[in-house]
């Protein structure tokens, strides 16, 4: 009886003792579940030991071109602001870019920060929801902080597409079909995006609803090519990479200016007309456009050069037709055409033009990857030299002559 009674108590003593041990286990488990998360890793171009009296940024960028950013520094933060995230917008945003390692402005720590976000600089990892944003990432060098992209079918930046093809870069999907749950998965310290005004397609709402980090990039509002490349300087903030980008865009603007210089000087100016109809309606560049400049800076007579849009203009076909019907060149049109034959057999009244008749048809669409991405809003965004030397020698071709085509292709 009595050692019954004894083994009794030794299978309770044993049985409690493995009930406290699973508990402790399960516990640490949990622990580890909600530590793991926010585990960080340490970023070495962190401040160490804070001094108040340094200038953390002592290479700053000077905004020439560009007109819809600008940068406001402190000894240890930078103030960035998007003045005109898209068209006809109400609101600005604003980031507060405070170098790791060093504290927050007391300005800013009880502050409504509606329309703003903190993000500690230089980032270490970045989702880059546009392709216009990847060529930023290649000139400055920072493709290895590149984590995640939208689609990679569209890539044509040779930096990131072979990144892609070692399988280190994660597609999340963009606008309205932005996967969260993979960003959050990546845990980017910065994603970069840009906006319409839109919220049923804007991927940003979602993106800060979820606590992430999320600028908005609107150089596509910017209505002159060296003001969209001037964006560059905006994507180094983030990285403390402005005496680089100083340095890459001074060389753009520089021959930029030279080449225009040059085609200034022409006493020829041919005509140009641009776009396509399109189910009715030929969408043609304002005179205030992006497009328009580019063709003044060419040395061409812009036949709409006279309108003030800095957008689109949406007219008839007849319209276009009696400006148009003698112009000496027909550039930007519907993509799809690979061949003179194709325009026409599209509709034949564009055999009418005397640039259809005349074969001087050039489209901005020769380099295209397989998938349909077009370089020239790409890397020809970054790269407005090269587009100008191109458009030059198609008007010019002496001013240029051993110039080659990079982005422009002749349509015959």
């Amino acid at each position: 009886m009595t050692y019954k009674r004894h083994y009794s108590k030794l299978a309770i003593f044993w049985f409690n003792l493995l009930i406290i041990s699973i508990l402790i286990i399960a516990c640490n488990n949990q622990e580890n579940k909600i530590q793991q998360p926010i585990q960080t890793t340490m970023n070495p171009a962190c401040v160490q030991q804070y001094d108040g009296n340094r200038d953390y940024f002592s290479e700053k960028i000077n905004i020439t071109y560009a007109k819809g950013f600008n940068v406001e520094y402190h000894k240890n933060y930078k103030i960035v602001t998007i003045k005109e995230p898209w068209k006809d917008a109400t609101t600005a945003f604003q980031y507060i870019l405070v170098q790791c390692g060093t504290p927050l402005p007391q300005d800013f720590s009880q502050k409504d920060l509606n329309n703003t976000q903190i993000i500690n600089v230089p980032v270490n990892s970045v989702i880059a929801l546009s392709t216009t944003h990847l060529p930023h990432l290649a000139k400055l060098g920072l493709v290895d902080k590149l984590i995640g992209i939208s689609d990679a079918k569209t890539v044509n930046t040779p930096e990131v597409v072979a990144k892609m093809k070692a399988e280190k870069l994660v597609t999340v999907g963009s606008d309205n079909s932005i996967n969260i749950e993979k960003v959050l998965e990546l845990n980017p310290e910065l994603i970069m995006t840009y906006g319409s005004g839109n919220p049923t397609i804007d991927s940003y709402p979602k993106l800060l609803e979820s606590g992430l980090k999320v600028v908005i990039n609107a150089e596509y509002m910017e209505d002159s090519p060296l003001g969209r490349s001037e964006w560059l300087k905006f994507t180094a903030l983030f990285f403390n990479q402005e005496k680089n980008a100083e340095e890459i865009f001074t060389k753009t603007a520089k021959r930029y200016t030279e080449i225009a210089t040059k085609a200034k000087s022409t006493k020829t100016r041919p005509t140009v007309f641009v776009g396509s109809n399109f189910k009715g309606t030929w969408y043609i560049s304002g005179g205030k456009s992006y497009a328009a400049k580019y063709l003044e800076d060419a040395g061409a007579n812009y036949l709409w050069r006279d309108n003030q849009s800095s957008g689109s203009l949406p007219l008839s076909f007849e319209t276009i037709s009696d400006r148009a019907n003698n112009a000496d060149y027909w550039l930007n049109f519907n993509p799809q055409w690979q061949q003179k034959q194709d325009i026409l057999s599209e509709d034949n009244r564009y055999g009418d033009f005397k640039a259809v008749k005349n074969g001087n048809l050039y489209n901005n669409n020769a380099r295209v990857n397989e998938s349909g991405g077009n370089d020239y809003w790409e890397g020809g965004i970054s790269n407005p030299d090269v587009v100008l030397s191109d458009l030059i020698k198609i008007f010019h071709p002496g001013i240029l002559p051993k110039h080659k085509l990079v982005f422009y292709r002749h349509v015959n």
